[in-house]
């Protein structure tokens, strides 16, 4: 039945449906979600009937096509007759001569989008910012967007994707205060509807990391924020829109209002995006003036300055960018306030006006229970509840944890620093630790939280396991293994953990901050609703007490545990939603 017959259902015609689609629990799920539980289940169901359509049509194919074979046998060898004109070839081209799909997207003019920044998945990344700037474009191609991503060749990238790049051209690009000039490289490599140019300068981008230390990056992303915009214009590419993201592409929109201010390139807007106000790129001016060559009158206060010696380059990228957008709703909000807005609170507040939150997503065939190779058990909203149990089991048996189903089991997937909240995780862990619960943490950072877990793992063995590594197949394990999972950040701009932990039936336990109070709704114990359990200041008794909650409704209430289950896979938090907006932002720049 097509999305919008649900929508035409009584709640208890649809419950009866999803009894019968083998749903369950159901009793109190709310329409919207037995609307997305049952439009799940029918894309299966579209797939199979696409697939006889196709077979129909090559018997209809094979059937005209038999009396032609038999009278041409009679003339020619048979051999001739299969080599000139087998019949599965012109099926294959009939089929695939009508994307019908595709056509729906187009109801909006088309917009060229650049997209420049320092990583993307799966050529580098480091964090959030890599998943963003491989999924958004991806999910932007199927809304009439032309995007093309720009981004460093670092030393770093793997040679399988170094191998399939193509030579676009090259030339010297002037960059320095002394007329010092450097080699601009422009290698490309099309995927999934994607051009990805990589700009290659072996002097800037050797090195087995992407980001090395202050000194040595401020040069690198002076060098490329101008290296991108001369690479558009070397390939005649004008952009729509030029998207920016983070401190390392903050020079660009500067650059373009300046220095690239008579080329065609004028005519693009800018947006910038902030995943992380914490890192801004400031330096000494004289520096950045020399790696630039910028204007003096860009040096001021309302601008690049900071303080009496210093240049920002997010700052500046702020201030000459057509708009603003942050990963989420909340988090647009808290960073015009002094507590989040890490000096910029001012600034931000007096650019109000061009700033909004688009909330991130994530990409829901990569971060897929039914299709994810690296779980032991695959399982979707229908059997989640049966088959869930068994990646339970085989993380705990990988891990040498005490192997038992009924244990709550609380993951942590996590760069272990301050941000992350794991000073008020370090401070509770005896309180949580008892024979019925479990936690597995995986990640690395600051030494004192290492440790800290490692000695837990000692002291708790059998029920607490200490991961200190970044080890992706585990994470897929440890999202789809435990019962829970935790992200009490002191701030989270939007964050991709809980997102990911929700469409694998994991519940998370979050602090009501950024984007993580705008994607997780308190579980209310009255209305049986929510996606997760929250706490609002950002204190360790707090978050005892939320995962004293989340404990009580697991041990004494499952029905409504496994509802919530449930609820949370049917949620949707795919890239769609947040591409539209992207878009729409677009055609109101440009229109």
């Amino acid at each position: 039945m097509p999305k919008k017959n649900y929508e035409n259902s009584t709640v208890a015609e649809l419950k009866a449906i999803a009894k019968e689609k083998g749903i369950k629990n159901i009793s109190k799920l709310k329409k919207a979600d037995l609307i997305e539980a049952l439009a799940a289940l029918d894309k299966p169901a579209k797939k199979e009937k696409k697939a006889a359509k196709k077979e129909a049509v090559v018997e209809e194919v094979k059937v005209v096509e038999e009396p032609v074979v038999e009278e041409v046998v009679e003339e020619a060898p048979a051999e001739e007759v299969v080599e000139e004109a087998p019949a599965e070839e012109v099926v294959e081209e009939v089929v695939e001569e009508t994307p019908a799909e595709e056509e729906v997207y187009f109801d909006t003019p088309r917009r060229s989008v650049a997209f420049i920044g320092s990583e993307c998945f799966p050529f580098a990344k480091t964090g959030g910012l890599g998943d963003v700037m491989y999924a958004l474009p991806k999910a932007l191609t199927k809304l009439n967007c032309d995007v093309k991503v720009i981004m460093p060749k670092y030393e770093c990238i793997k040679q399988e994707y170094k191998d399939k790049m193509v030579y676009r051209g090259s030339f010297d690009m002037d960059l320095c205060a002394d007329g010092r000039s450097y080699y601009v490289g422009i290698m490309e490599y099309v995927w999934d509807g994607v051009v990805y140019d990589f700009i290659d300068n072996e002097e800037f981008f050797s090195g087995a990391k992407p980001y090395t230390t202050i000194v040595d990056d401020i040069p690198k992303f002076c060098y490329f924020g101008k290296a991108a915009l001369a690479a558009l214009n070397y390939m005649d590419w004008i952009p729509d829109v030029i998207h920016c993201h983070d401190w390392q592409a903050g020079l660009v929109p500067v650059y373009l209002r300046t220095l690239f201010n008579e080329t065609p390139l004028s005519r693009s807007k800018v947006v910038t995006t902030i995943h992380n106000l914490r890192f801004q790129g400031v330096y000494n001016i004289p520096t950045i003036k020399y790696w630039t060559n910028l204007p003096d009158y860009v040096f001021n206060k309302d601008a690049l300055k900071e303080g009496y010696e210093d240049a920002n380059m997010l700052k500046g990228g702020l201030t000459y960018s057509n708009a603003i957008t942050t990963v989420s709703n909340t988090y647009a909000q808290e960073i015009q306030t002094e507590f989040y807005g890490e000096k910029l609170d001012a600034h931000l507040r007096y650019h109000a006006g061009k700033l909004v939150g688009i909330v991130n997503g994530i990409d829901i065939d990569i971060w897929n229970t039914a299709t994810d190779a690296l779980l032991p058990a695959n399982y979707d909203i229908t059997n989640v509840l049966e088959f869930k149990k068994e990646d339970k089991l085989a993380l705990q048996a990988e891990l040498g944890l005490d192997q038992d189903e009924n244990k709550l089991m609380i993951g942590l997937v996590s760069r272990l620093t301050d941000q992350k909240g794991l000073d008020l995780v370090n401070a509770i862990i005896p309180q949580v630790m008892d024979e019925f619960t479990q936690i597995v943490v995986l990640g690395t950072g600051d030494k004192v939280y290492e440790e800290s877990f490692r000695n837990y793992e000692n002291q708790y063995k059998g029920n607490f396991a200490a991961c200190i590594q970044y080890d992706e197949a585990r994470s897929h394990k440890i999202y789809a293994g435990a019962d829970a999972f935790l992200v009490p950040s002191l701030f989270e701009p939007c964050g991709l953990t809980q997102l990911i932990a929700m469409r694998y039936g994991t519940v998370p336990i979050v602090r009501e901050t950024g984007g993580l109070k705008d994607t997780v709704a308190p579980y209310n114990v009255h209305t049986n609703e929510g996606n997760g359990f929250t706490f609002d200041n950002y204190d360790a008794g707090l978050l005892l007490d939320a995962i004293n909650r989340c404990k009580t409704l697991y041990f004494t209430n499952r029905w409504c545990w496994d509802e919530m289950v449930q609820r949370n896979m049917a949620k949707d938090v795919s890239w769609e939603n947040s591409a539209k907006q992207y878009r729409d932002l677009y055609l109101e720049l440009t229109k």
